[in-house]
């Protein structure tokens, strides 16, 4: 007999789901423990059903939040349903998914999706083939229905759909969903492409095999008069462009000017979607022959999407002027996540990098508009395709630009300083010419009337931040540099916000040209700190430890001290433990810990035992919730990160007078398991401080050498390239403290580097630091490591060619040199190589030069002559077989009577006779010098 409610148990569900509508929070607290406790009870969730599809005297928002109250049930307890509730649920979602109100029909679908989602798929074998022979229901409501559930599915089990697991039911509702294309409904045509669409990026086997006959259906549609079926429509020729373009190149032109004609659709859903296509397109082979000759019209359509429309106007506030005193909402403020330090080597000709993994999160203007929409995908598109067009962009777009930037309407102005700051990156080159004229339009944006435009006008000269700082102080820096820090102190929170970012991007660039400016700059950003309401307070952080991070030791003054850090520590001690202000704060004092270096020292005390504290609390409450998970809540483990970074930080400012403060702490145990931490970041910002210990205190790292090298050694695992970094890092380090007490140690190690210095597409920072460590355990332990020098001597030379001269590099030549010296065989064939890699050098050491001179000369005299001809055979070698990924591939090395190097470089693969010249060259050099006698 089929489940009937009982009449007091109905009025009391009915009674409770009107009582859940109430706005009052008592209300809601009472209603939600009388859900706890009516989910003792299984027939409850009958109840609950019951109201959904059968009281059709109540009304349809309490029938929907008893379907939604249900879902959820399902969601978190659906193992415990007993079959046969589990089986009326099934049923009554089935008999009645025709219902005449479209709310309850979409809740139905949503709860059958949920229940299919739990596993219920493989056990509700008659679900597919119901719901799709439902779809052929003459009743508009049941096959609309249907194929509303059919979607929800689709969108949450694409993969289970094309597997062997359901016997491949894709290969019957595929044909069927492409039927429905042709539908009268524009909603039901709206279902079926969607259906279809959750199934191409996964290129399900049965769409393949229809893929032509989709693509017609699809060219069917492009006209149709709803907006919801040609949003699906552009959605699904974007997808098919990333993967059956060549599908779709035979159409390509016709597809092209469709896309332009839907990027101006009257609905913006619409226009967002074929919108999409042209950043799609960008990221093609056939980009710029597709559309080269579509450029005059498609430029003038994104820039026209650029504007901002009424709605965002509203959104963004866009007439309030001055809101700085306007308390920031707490929804306001994203989630802030704290980077872990990567530890990173200069390169020549740079201010530094940062590591390849390291995200550039370079948003662009209306950050708290997050939603994605038209006016950010038209920049987005217009950016990348500056980037693959070029300067061939420009003849299409200059002539629009003058009269955007200097338009009346303040919302044409700024979309045209959009645009500019749009193309900055790709169009650079050709726009330099008309830069110094724009500059100072743009600066004088700056102080424009409407908060927008003065917003906009930041971010767009971050832009062009690079070119700024090429061109002499007084011409753009300096009044930029003016401007923007007075728009730090505007009126308006956006554009603080924006100006503080931009001003970060400007330090950045700068460095140590804002040197002479830094009163100006410390006296604007402090003040800020008694202006700032929250969400900016976290980007002035962020600005200060940038300017730390580009000026460094000349921050070290006591005027420019006494200014910044009495309002840094009067907001550390604002901060409880758990406030997540403190990973931004961490973060910026880290950076000016390790600036001014010896001038932190009279406020390190304090600072340093906060940070062994929250590292000890979040390791402890780590313990306590590993031992008893469902009593104690799992720590947030970035308050330990961020903790770890600013220990680095000061013992990288502060050097050997960290040595107090780790004497008198349990660092190097916390240290011990911090390392061993089943999170990766922690171990990174772990291997990060133990280098920095190493550098500054090595007395107090020594004794515990014996238990961190295994743990180094199993974390050189390029799987995690930071913490692989970090450990390689270290290890360098340690060598160099360690000296020939390394030996121990040689084995744990060594395979693991040369394995990651062979391993095929490593991030150039893993492999420069890995170059350095093999380099310093070879100085230091020579006779360990030289047997091993042939299988790293090649990629050894070619990462470490482009750093830098530093201490780092001095030290790991030293010790490839004395590894030469010990086994001379292991660097015959790659010998061109090594010449390379020491002629990268500007000014070695006298001694290091020395050891460069006697290399080369033990080649040229022992033994005279067999010596000679392995190796003049090995450069040949070396310079014709299979080294085309290297950038110099011949190289002749002069070292003259007084220890100068000078080089001769091919940027051309080598030819025999280029490295007959190479070798010719080599000996008459040497001959003239009296260094050899025959040539």
């Amino acid at each position: 007999m089929e489940w009937q409610p009982d009449e007091q148990g109905l009025q009391q569900v009915l009674q409770l789901l009107k009582d859940s509508q109430s706005p009052n929070t008592a209300t809601q607290r009472a209603v939600q423990e009388k859900l706890e406790q009516l989910n003792q009870y299984p027939d409850f969730n009958n109840y609950l059903i019951f109201v959904l599809t059968s009281l059709k005297s109540e009304d349809e928002p309490t029938r929907s939040l008893s379907g939604l109250i249900l879902k959820n049930n399902v969601k978190a307890h659906y193992q415990n349903f007993p079959p046969a509730v589990a089986d009326f649920i099934k049923q009554e979602c089935l008999n009645n998914i025709g219902d005449p109100s479209p709310l309850i029909r979409a809740t139905i679908g949503i709860l059958i999706t949920t229940i299919a989602s739990k596993g219920e798929l493989q056990t509700w074998p008659e679900l597919l083939p119901q719901l799709c022979n439902l779809l052929n229901s003459e009743d508009y409501n049941t096959c609309e229905g249907s194929f509303g559930a059919l979607q929800k599915i689709c969108e949450d089990s694409s993969e289970l759909l094309d597997s062997d697991a359901l016997n491949r039911p894709l290969n019957i509702m595929i044909p069927k969903f492409l039927q429905f294309f042709k539908h009268c409904s524009p909603k039901i045509r709206s279902h079926a492409i969607a259906c279809v669409n959750q199934f191409i990026i996964g290129r399900a086997q049965a769409l393949m095999d229809n893929i032509d006959t989709f693509i017609e259906s699809l060219f069917a549609l492009a006209a149709d008069e709803d907006s919801e079926v040609r949003k699906n429509v552009c959605r699904a020729l974007v997808m098919l462009l990333e993967v059956r373009i060549d599908r779709l190149i035979p159409h390509m032109h016709s597809i092209i000017q469709y896309m332009l004609q839907r990027t101006q659709d009257p609905d913006e859903n619409v226009a967002l979607e074929a919108c999409e296509f042209w950043l799609t397109l960008a990221e093609q082979p056939i980009c710029k022959e597709a559309l080269s000759g579509h450029l005059v019209q498609l430029i003038p359509i994104l820039v026209n999407g650029m504007k901002y429309s009424e709605i965002d106007i509203i959104l963004l506030k866009g007439d309030v002027e001055e809101d700085e005193t306007v308390p920031d909402s707490e929804q306001d403020i994203k989630p802030r996540f704290h980077k872990s330090r990567t530890v990173t080597l200069q390169h020549e000709g740079d201010a530094g990098e940062e590591g390849e993994d390291i995200d550039d999160d370079e948003d662009d203007d209306d950050d708290t508009l997050s939603d994605w929409n038209l006016r950010k995908c038209s920049a987005a598109a217009l950016d990348v395709l500056a980037n693959v067009f070029r300067d061939d962009l420009l003849p299409h777009l200059l002539p629009l630009l003058k009269g955007l930037l200097f338009h009346p309407d303040w919302v044409i102005k700024e979309s045209g300083i959009l645009v500019l700051g749009a193309i900055a990156e790709g169009c650079m080159q050709g726009m330099v010419p008309y830069l110094p004229e724009l500059m100072p339009h743009l600066i004088q944006c700056l102080c424009d009337k409407k908060a927008l435009v003065r917003s906009i006008a930041c971010w767009t000269l971050s832009r062009y931040a690079h070119w700024v700082v090429s061109q002499p102080p007084d011409s753009h820096l300096k009044p930029l540099m003016t401007e923007l820090l007075k728009r730090i102190l505007d009126g308006n929170k956006r554009v603080q916000e924006a100006a503080c970012s931009a001003f970060a991007t400007l330090e950045e660039e700068a460095c140590t040209e804002l040197v002479p400016y830094l009163s100006f700059i410390l006296d604007t950003l402090v003040f800020a700190f008694g202006k700032y309401q929250h969400k900016n307070l976290l980007i002035l952080y962020d600005a200060i430890g940038t300017l730390a991070d580009s000026v460094g030791h000349h921050l070290n003054q006591p005027e420019y001290i006494q200014k910044l850090m009495p309002p840094l520590i009067q907001k550390w001690n604002e901060l409880k433990d758990e406030d997540k202000d403190l990973f931004p704060l961490l973060e910026c004092l880290s950076s000016v810990a390790t600036a001014l270096q010896s001038g932190f020292l009279p406020y390190c005390e304090p600072v340093y035992q906060r940070c062994v504290t929250l590292v000890q609390k979040t390791l402890a409450q780590a313990m306590m919730y590993n031992q008893h998970p469902d009593q104690y809540e799992a720590p947030d483990k970035d308050f330990m990160i961020v903790a770890l970074d600013l220990l680095s930080g000061l013992a990288e400012g502060l050097g050997g007078h960290v040595d107090q403060l780790v004497a008198r702490s349990n660092i190097m145990t916390l240290l011990f398991q911090c390392m061993q931490d089943s999170m990766p970041e922690v171990r990174q910002s772990s291997f990060a401080l133990l280098g920095d210990l190493t550098k500054a205190c090595f007395p107090h790292v020594k004794p515990c050498i014996a238990e961190f090298m295994p743990i180094l050694g199993t974390n050189l695992n390029p799987e995690f390239i930071s913490v692989c970094n970090n450990a390689t890092w270290a290890i360098g380090e340690i060598c160099m403290q360690m000296g020939a007490e390394m030996q121990p140690y040689v084995g744990l190690v060594l395979n693991n580097l040369v394995e990651i210095i062979n391993r095929p597409n490593t991030p150039k920072t893993l492999l420069e630091n890995t170059a350095i460590t093999i380099g310093r355990l070879g100085y230091v332990c020579p006779q360990e490591v030289a047997p091993m020098l042939q299988q790293f001597i090649r990629p050894w030379c070619t990462s470490l060619r482009n750093i830098r001269d530093n201490e780092e590099k001095d030290s790991a030549f030293r010790g490839i040199c004395m590894m030469i010296g010990v086994n001379p065989g292991g660097v015959v064939q790659d010998f061109i190589f090594f010449c390379d890699a020491v002629a990268s050098w500007v000014s070695p050491k006298d001694d290091l030069r020395d050891m460069f001179y006697k290399i080369l000369h033990g080649f040229k005299d022992q033994p005279p002559r067999p010596r000679r001809e392995t190796l003049v055979s090995g450069i040949s070698m070396g310079g014709l077989q299979g080294n085309s990924s290297s950038s110099v591939y011949c190289t002749a090395l002069v070292v003259g009577r007084r220890g100068t190097l000078s080089t001769c470089f091919s940027r051309q693969t080598p030819s025999p006779r280029m490295c007959g010249e190479f070798l010719r060259d080599l000996a008459l050099a040497l001959t003239r010098q009296g260094d050899v006698t025959d040539v």
